[in-house]
């Protein structure tokens, strides 16, 4: 692949993720990055988000019935989705590398990266139904 052009919109994106441990959708990326950049359309962010995305810079990261939302962070962790409100937490698991070895041995390839997403009810949403 060709060296990619620099691009003030592109790095806005990047950078706005790297700030962020809430993992928003493409529609929060474009509603904060539209106060530095007003004439940034919804088609733009979409386009680097998927691009980032596909040059390994960050993760999307798919719910069940909800939008995709994206994650700046790429050091080794988990996530946790609500299957209600579909808030994803980041959650750090020790022994994940065990279950890489596994997955190695029992694999037909090469295993190179996994992508682990814990689903169930969160703490906010649980409390709504106790209150």
């Amino acid at each position: 692949m060709p060296a990619l052009k620099y691009s003030r919109q592109r790095e806005a994106v990047r950078h706005f993720l790297m700030t962020r441990r809430d993992h928003p959708t493409a529609e929060t990326v474009y509603t904060c990055l539209r106060e530095e950049f007003p004439n940034i359309s919804l088609g733009t962010v979409y386009r680097n988000l998927t691009l980032l995305a596909e040059l390994g810079e960050i993760q999307k990261i798919s719910s069940d019935g909800g939008a995709e939302h994206f994650d700046g962070d790429l050091s080794p962790h988990q996530h946790f989705i609500c299957s209600r409100c579909h808030r994803i937490y980041d959650i750090r698991i020790d022994g994940i590398d065990s279950l890489m070895e596994k997955a190695r041995n029992a694999s037909p390839g090469e295993v190179e990266t996994c992508r682990v997403n814990f689903y169930g009810v969160c703490e906010q949403c649980t409390s709504k139904d106790s209150a």
